[in-house]
This record gives C-alpha cells, structure tokens and sequence, in this order.
C-alpha cells in the first residue's frame, strides 16, 4: 500500500478517491472504518461533536442516521454546515469533508431501516425515548417492552428518525510521512461536475 500521495496518484472524482482509501482501510483489517466523527453547530456558535457510522456514500455525498429529536438533528436543523473526519491512524491518513447536510427522502430512510435486522431496529426504538434515564434497569425494561411490542411481524420505522447526506464542498485527503512532510490535497467543488485539486502545506 502506498505510503505516499502524489497528484497523479489521485483519482479526478474526490468520492471515486475516498471509495479507494475506504477499501484500503476495511482491507487493512482497522476496526470500524466506516466510523467518522460529525461536526455541528448551533446559530449562536455552540459545537459540538459525536462518532457516526458512514452507511454508505454515493456521488451526491456522505449518508449517516440519527434521531429526529437529538442535538445533532436540532443543530443541523439550525445550521447545516457541517463537517466529518475519518481518523485511519493506522495507515496515517485522514479524509476530512465539510458541507451541507440535508435530510434525505422518507423512502430513501425506510430501504435502509428495512435491510437492519431485528436487533438493530429495536435499537433504534430505545433510543426514540431519549433523554435522561435513571438506570440501566429502565433501559432494560424499556428495551423488554419494546420486544414485547414488536415481537410479531414487521417492525415499522420510528416517526422521528431518519438520513442525512453530506453534500461536500470540500473534500480533503492527508497522507502522513515520516519526514513530516505530509501530503494534503483538498478538492474544492466548482460546480456539480468539477473539482478544483490543491497541494496544501503539511
């Protein structure tokens, strides 16, 4: 694998680029590497942060969920510039993408819940309670009643949950060296089919 990141090693597509490192890094054996850390804010400047799993991406962005009633949910609401980071330490690399989330369809939401196994899709019930709970036991309990709920045939798509994609307008790939010379290249969109490519200082 290379270690070392030139221009002309990089695809003209940022996303084309990113499905490359991303099969790198699940190759490589890293553990969870569809794991990226989202970035929001509020109006008033208020960040803050949280690891999400990339469900998948295609060449309109970067597809993660979320409760429709979370903190993340309520500041993308409020504004939604935001950015993700793929920490592959491992291979020292980093793909750091700013851009606007935007929720995407009710059917687009429901094909991913209804390919999540039972499990998860109870998961994703609990977590519709939110808020502060006393004790693990009310989670447990809450858990059992929702089993109980659900225990026979399908399980229907909580109101408030659902998709965002990350639209991005920046794409940037950073490749450490040993030298300390890293390479970082950012691509900058231009329009809906043209990337500006930029080498930036370490």
């Amino acid at each position: 694998m290379t270690t070392v990141l030139t221009r002309e090693t990089l695809k003209d597509d940022p996303l084309a680029q990113f499905a490359v490192w991303l099969q790198e890094a699940q190759a490589a054996g890293l553990p969870h590497p569809g794991a990226m850390s989202l970035a929001t804010a509020s109006t008033t400047g208020e960040v803050s942060s949280r690891l999400v799993m990339l469900r998948y991406f295609d060449g309109c962005g970067f597809v993660f969920f979320s409760g429709l009633n979370t903190l993340t949910a309520r500041q993308i609401e409020q504004n939604p510039q935001v950015s993700l980071l793929f920490p592959w330490l491992a291979l020292a690399r980093q793909v750091k993408v700013m851009g606007t989330a935007v929720p995407i369809t009710t059917a687009e939401s429901l094909r991913f819940f209804a390919a999540r196994h039972k499990e998860s899709q109870m998961g994703i019930w609990l977590s519709q309670s939110g808020g502060v709970v006393s004790s693990r036991t009310v989670l447990k309990a809450r858990l059992a009643e929702i089993r109980r709920k659900f225990r026979n045939g399908q399980i229907p798509m909580p109101d408030l949950w659902g998709g965002y994609r990350v639209a991005p307008h920046t794409i940037e790939f950073w490749q450490g060296r040993e030298d300390g010379l890293h390479d970082r290249f950012v691509y900058a969109r231009q329009n809906d089919n043209m990337w500006a490519i930029l080498r930036l200082s370490p």
